[in-house]
């Protein structure tokens, strides 16, 4: 995806190698979002912007471009980063691709581990 943001260019891609999708502003690295592939699962386990480049939506572009590309893949996610987490609550219509079995097991492990 490209998205020309005033005069900055702004490029999101997989990059599976490194497992991760990366948002570009200006051809530098602004932010990624860590995944890790199983079962046909993306497990979303880490997101992070640099501060240079906060405040601007890239972490919410960056968010929405790996759950529309999991979607044109037929995939299903799994949201362990809170950020992912906290953008599907907030955008229902990406609820059909969390695996809520997954995602109980681990609240339930959580839960019964003491943590919050």
């Amino acid at each position: 995806m490209s998205d020309d943001v005033g005069t900055e260019s702004v490029i999101i891609r997989d990059v599976p190698d490194d497992h991760r999708y990366v948002i570009e502003v200006d051809g530098e690295v602004a932010g990624l979002a860590v995944y890790h592939l199983r079962g046909g699962r993306h497990f979303f386990v880490h997101t992070e912007v640099s501060p240079d480049y906060s405040g601007r939506g890239l972490g919410q572009q960056l968010v929405r471009f790996a759950l529309n590309d999991v979607r044109s893949q037929q995939g299903v996610v799994v949201p362990i980063c809170p950020f992912f987490a906290a953008y599907i609550r907030r955008h229902p219509e990406y609820e059909d691709l969390v695996d809520r079995q997954i995602m109980e097991r681990i609240e339930k492990s959580r839960h019964d581990q003491g943590e919050s």
